[in-house]
């Protein structure tokens, strides 16, 4: 099974994925400012959590009575509403005092004659998620710093060891890339919002990837000092097939409990699973189809042949 030679075929592939999220972004930042739609946690905004006793009314109806509330001071209109189990809500809205949650709340009870129990009411500043949107940044930056140094100080005894902390990472890219596209398209189609959930989801699937990553590099340093008179592309090939049972077994045990969620999980998780789906399996194609191939381009320096290439062609 010769993976690397199709090499380029696979980094096309992830440049089709790539480019119509980077595109949403670019619609969303003309519809909201940013290139994700996001949600309470980061842009400010309120959160009120209720259970009805009785029979629970439509998602439609609960944005109705948000609308009637609105006002120029507290414009709480088109809010985000999600079942919360089989009785409740999750809403999601601008900033509202807690005069107006009372309000609204005893409206509920009277227009759906329903006891409704409030289980949770937040509110958060803009300065606030200004501050989550910041440390997420920060994390992102940390991990990479700590995933180079890491692999470069592993990877010590291999020629070219930075090569792998740095190809770790342009998989790592790709896979937030890859995140972050989905979550722009998905935002800009269905109104999704990223929240605190979306930044857990995107961290997580930092950590799968580099794990995958770095298995499949583990068994390329082996191999390099058992096969060294091999060819460096065929050394690389090699040690892709010999992970690639263990990394394919390993991540659909993850997709199949994800997927087993997504269809069960409710309402209020469906858009992390989503997303962590989504990242789990980007992180497995990267790690077998970016990540080595590009050890495999740089060892080859064939980025200086590539503009001979065309004009052979030519």
């Amino acid at each position: 099974m010769n993976i690397i030679k199709n090499r380029y075929l696979y980094f096309f592939i992830s440049l089709l994925v790539i480019i119509p999220g980077i595109i949403f972004m670019g619609l969303n930042l003309q519809k909201s400012a940013s290139p994700l739609i996001l949600g309470v946690d980061f842009r400010g905004g309120s959160l009120l959590e209720v259970q009805f006793e009785g029979a629970r009314p439509l998602n439609t109806e609960i944005g109705k009575l948000y609308e009637e509330f609105s006002t120029s001071e507290q414009p709480i209109a088109d809010p985000l509403v999600q079942s919360l189990g089989e009785d409740g809500f999750s809403i999601r809205s601008r900033t509202m005092t807690d005069e107006t949650k009372g309000k609204i709340v005893a409206e509920m009870e009277n227009r759906f004659s329903s006891k409704v129990i409030v289980l949770n009411f937040t509110s958060v500043s803009a300065s606030v998620g200004a501050e989550v949107t910041r440390a997420a940044g920060y994390a992102i930056l940390l991990a990479a710093a700590a995933i180079l140094g890491y692999i470069w100080w592993a990877f010590r005894s291999v020629e070219h060891a930075y090569r792998y902390g740095t190809a770790a990472i342009i998989a790592m890219l790709h896979d937030v890339l890859v995140v972050i596209g989905v979550e722009a398209i998905l935002g800009y189609l269905l109104g999704w919002e990223a929240d605190a959930l979306f930044l857990t989801a995107l961290l997580t699937v930092i950590g799968f990837s580099v794990h995958d990553t770095i298995v499949v590099f583990d068994r390329v340093r082996e191999n390099s000092l058992i096969y060294r008179r091999v060819e460096y592309e065929k050394m690389v090939n090699h040690s892709i097939v010999q992970t690639l049972d263990r990394s394919i077994t390993t991540q659909l045990t993850v997709m199949f409990t994800l997927f087993a969620l997504v269809l069960f999980g409710g309402d209020s998780i469906r858009h992390f699973v989503i997303i962590l789906l989504v990242g789990i399996f980007s992180g497995t194609y990267s790690s077998i189809f970016n990540a080595a191939p590009i050890l495999v381009v740089w060892e080859n320096r064939e980025w200086t042949t590539w503009f001979k290439r065309k004009e052979a062609v030519v």
